[in-house]
Order: C-alpha cells, then sequence, then structure tokens
C-alpha cells in the first residue's frame, strides 16, 4: 500500500503541474479564437501544424526515454553512463534533423501546404527538435524523483506562453505600440507569431536544465547504445502509431473532408477538443509518475498485485473526470468564446472515452516493456493505428470530424484489447475486470442522463440534476472501495 501512496503523491505533483499547465494553456484557446474570430481559419492553420510537431516528437526521442528508464533500473548498468550515452544521442539526432530541416526547407513547406510561409515550418521544426532533446533531461528528473522542479520548469513555460501570446494579441495593438515592426500600420496580426513565440519559451525554459547538463563527465558507449536502440525501435514504432491516433485526423482533414472550408472545420474540432483534453492531463500525470514507478518496482515479489490495483484506481478516477466534464460541459463551453464552435462539443465525451482506453493501453504497455519483448507494442498500435486511419478516409468525406473522433475510439479500443489478450498469456495479470467494468457501467449510465440534462434542461437546472448524478458514483465510490464507516469504526 505503500508504494501506491508514493505513487499517488508523485501523480499528485505531476498532476498539478500537467493540470494547472494545461488549464492555463486552454487560455489560449479563447485568446487565439477571439483574435482570429473574423477568420477562423486561422486557428486551423495552428491545429494542423502542431498536429505535424507532435508526430515528430514521437520520431525525435525514438522511444529513448523509456529505453533510458529501463537500462537506468538494471543493475548492471551505470544510470550515469546510460543517462549521458541518451543525451549524447537523442541531442545528436535533433541537430541533425534541425540541419535536414533548414537544407530542404522550400519542398517541405510546399509540401505541408505553407509554400508562401516557411519561415512557420522552420521555427516550429527547430522548436520540436529542441523539445525532443528536452525529454531526456526531464526524464531525468524523473527518474531522479524530482517532481517539484519538472512541474516548475513545465509551468514555467506555460505561463511564459500564455503571458507572451496576450501580450502580441491583444496588449501591444491595444496601445499602438509596434516593437521591432511587429505589425504592420493597421496592427494586424500574423498567425505565424505563435510559432515564434513558442520557439522563444522552449529556449528561455530549456535554460533551467543547465544542472542536469553540467557538472558531470560525458560518457558515451556505443555497445550500451546499440542494446538501447534493439530495445526501443519497436517503441519508436509504436510511438508513432500512437501519436498517429492523436494526430492522423487533423493532418490529412485537409485532403480528405469535401465541404467548402476544411480550415473553418478543423478550427472547429481543434478547439473543442481542447476541452476533452482535461482527460489527456489525468493520464499524462498518471504516465509521468508510473513509468519510473514500474521500472523501479520490477524486482519485487507483489509487483503484479500492485499494477493490478493501480490499473483500477486509474479507471475509477479517469471515469469520474469523465463525468465531471460531462455534467459541466454547461460551464466549460466559455473557454471556447466563438460561439459557433459549440456545435462541435459533442465530440467531446468521445475523445475523452478514447483518451481514457489511452491510459489503460499505456498500463497494460508494461507487460511486454518488462520482457524486453517490445516488439508487441509496435504490433497492437499499428493495428490500432489502421483501423482509425480506415475509420478516417471512409467516413471523414461524408461525416467530417465526427468521423475523427470515432476514429480515435476504434483505433485506441483495438489496442487496448490486444494488449490485454496478448499480455495475459505473456505476463498474466489478475485485474479486477469485473469490478472495474461496473464502474465503467454505472458511468455510463449516468453520462447519458447527463447528457440528456444538458439537453433538454437549462443551463443553470442541468447543472444542479448533473451534480446529483455525479454525487451517486462518488456515493459508490465510497462505498465500495473507501468505506468511511469502517474506517471511523476502526479508529475509535
Amino acid at each position: 500500500m505503500s508504494n501506491l501512496k508514493s505513487l499517488l503523491k508523485d501523480t499528485a505533483i505531476y498532476g498539478v503541474s500537467s493540470i494547472a499547465g494545461r488549464f492555463v494553456n486552454y487560455l489560449l484557446v479563447p485568446i487565439q479564437t477571439a483574435a482570429w474570430a473574423a477568420s477562423g481559419g486561422q486557428y486551423g492553420v495552428v491545429t494542423n501544424v502542431y498536429a505535424y510537431t507532435a508526430l515528430l516528437m514521437v520520431v525525435l526521442t525514438y522511444g529513448m526515454e523509456t529505453a533510458f528508464f529501463r537500462f537506468a533500473n538494471k543493475t548492471e548498468e551505470n544510470p550515469q553512463t546510460v543517462y549521458t550515452t541518451t543525451l549524447i544521442s537523442v541531442g545528436g539526432t535533433s541537430l541533425f534533423f534541425i540541419l535536414l530541416v533548414l537544407t530542404f526547407l522550400t519542398p517541405i513547406a510546399s509540401f505541408m501546404g505553407y509554400a508562401a510561409h516557411p519561415d512557420w515550418v522552420a521555427v516550429m521544426f527547430v522548436c520540436v527538435a529542441i523539445d525532443a532533446f528536452k525529454c531526456i533531461p526531464f526524464a531525468y528528473l524523473r527518474y531522479s524523483k524530482r517532481p517539484v522542479k519538472f512541474a516548475a520548469i513545465q509551468l514555467s513555460n506555460v505561463f511564459l506562453n500564455v503571458f507572451l501570446n496576450i501580450t502580441y494579441l491583444f496588449i501591444l495593438p491595444f496601445l499602438r505600440i509596434n516593437p521591432f515592426g511587429l505589425y504592420d500600420d493597421q496592427f494586424t496580426l500574423d498567425v505565424g507569431m505563435v510559432f515564434y513565440i513558442n520557439l522563444a519559451c522552449t529556449t528561455l525554459v530549456s535554460l533551467m536544465f543547465w544542472k542536469e547538463l553540467v557538472g558531470f563527465r560525458y560518457r558515451f558507449d556505443v555497445r550500451l547504445l546499440k542494446r538501447m536502440l534493439r530495445y526501443a525501435w519497436p517503441l519508436l514504432i509504436l510511438g508513432i502509431a500512437g501519436i498517429l491516433n492523436q494526430t492522423f485526423d487533423k493532418i490529412v482533414f485537409p485532403f480528405l473532408y469535401r465541404g467548402a472550408d476544411a480550415k473553418a472545420e478543423l478550427s472547429i474540432y481543434g478547439a473543442t477538443v481542447k476541452i476533452a483534453m482535461i482527460m489527456a492531463m489525468i493520464t499524462q500525470a498518471f504516465r509521468y509518475a508510473y513509468e519510473p514507478f514500474v521500472f523501479g518496482k520490477a524486482k519485487d515479489k507483489d509487483n503484479r498485485e500492485t499494477y493490478a490495483k493501480a490499473m483500477k484506481f486509474f479507471v475509477i478516477f479517469t471515469l469520474l473526470a469523465f463525468l465531471l466534464v460531462v455534467g459541466y460541459m454547461n460551464i466549460l463551453r466559455y473557454i471556447i468564446p466563438n460561439h459557433d464552435y459549440w456545435a462541435g462539443l459533442r465530440v467531446v465525451p468521445i475523445v475523452m472515452a478514447a483518451e481514457i482506453m489511452m491510459g489503460v493501453y499505456f498500463n497494460l504497455s508494461f507487460w511486454y516493456k518488462l520482457i524486453d519483448r517490445t516488439i508487441w507494442g509496435a504490433y497492437f498500435s499499428g493495428a490500432g493505428c489502421l483501423v482509425l486511419i480506415a475509420v478516417n478516409v471512409i467516413f471523414v468525406p461524408q461525416y467530417s470530424y465526427m468521423a475523427c473522433a470515432w476514429g480515435g475510439f476504434a483505433g485506441y479500443a483495438t489496442a487496448m484489447l490486444l494488449s490485454y489478450f496478448v499480455g495475459q498469456k505473456y505476463y498474466p495479470i489478475n485485474y479486477p475486470i469485473k469490478e472495474i467494468m461496473t464502474y465503467v457501467g454505472l458511468a455510463f449510465i449516468l453520462s447519458a442522463a447527463m447528457l440528456a440534462s444538458n439537453k433538454y434542461l437549462e443551463a443553470l437546472p442541468a447543472i444542479g440534476v448533473n451534480t446529483l448524478l455525479g454525487l451517486v458514483f462518488i456515493a459508490y465510490l465510497v462505498k465500495k472501495d473507501f468505506p468511511v464507516g469502517k474506517f471511523l469504526k476502526h479508529k475509535h
């Protein structure tokens, strides 16, 4: 139980930074959509370019983040050598990527549809290369159990990004101040400045890692790197397939959708999905804490029992978050000031359900990482990715971004189920499936009632009804897994 308490504590710290950071980052949605209200397609540009950078992050880290945890926890390896070897490897490939992009910038920008703005592509790709390198010192902080510094760096980046966006989009135009010739005579906003701001934030915040990058001897072990790469390359395929599940729809949507204004539709989807990303915050916070926890606990006798309990409580608390978002949708929708975008809010429950399955899949994925058979991850994620691609290609032309949401749902469901059934053969864990499915069934019924409440009642009555429905879930949770009465009786 003490292990779960430690996991919960670290998850809480990572969660505070992730949730607070994402919440502040959410401010960019109303800020940017309001700034470009007259041209909804501008936000579609941001959504599209960021989808490319998310994919590149996976390619440029090529599974070395997880490989670092695996090898740093092996008794026969020197953790410092593992760390410096990983730093040099990822740093070298990131630098090579920057040189490659700058050399072939014109054809790359043309392929992406931004031939008139190759600087946007250059800035964002340099930024993503720096971010990929930063993943390794971030991983070192997690390995060293220093979540507070991890959280501080994450939040610094977010707050600086929001501050600079507000300054550029509103404060300077309002004051009619034009430093460095950022605007024309009419103070026209340039969507490309969003990417320059991102690069500035990434570069400045990177300086906070100086203690993790200097003051020790760098050792580059070629034999170690080869073993790490053998372990990591299936994780690269897994990561590409996984990130395609999140970004493929946003990348190909302009090519698939047959409607008149694909970028405007993508703007709606990109903005409303931000609300669903509350679930991604929770799964990300759990991942930050769980990855070093699992590899560090692999040698313990009760590890499988602990993994089973962690899975159960992960599902419970993500379902609770799901209900909170659905129940208070009438409040959360005001994150998006452009009411024309509210039609897209119907994708939120679907995307959140997909994120829960992604989190479950992440939990399940450790069986093949612990037995060094990471190729299975490539198989599962590849199958899920194929399902997602098929749904998008077949249905997006007719059903627009609704097909994107269901494609992600189907893709994650496929990967999750495959990993569970194959994992029970090679690394059996006695997950409390009956208890988990009871919670899932209850959450499904309550969420259906909440959606009906949102649809047929006025905002305030709907919030009241949904609060009562949420309390039903909490009451069941307390009775079933947090028996307060027994605890008080025991204390007495």
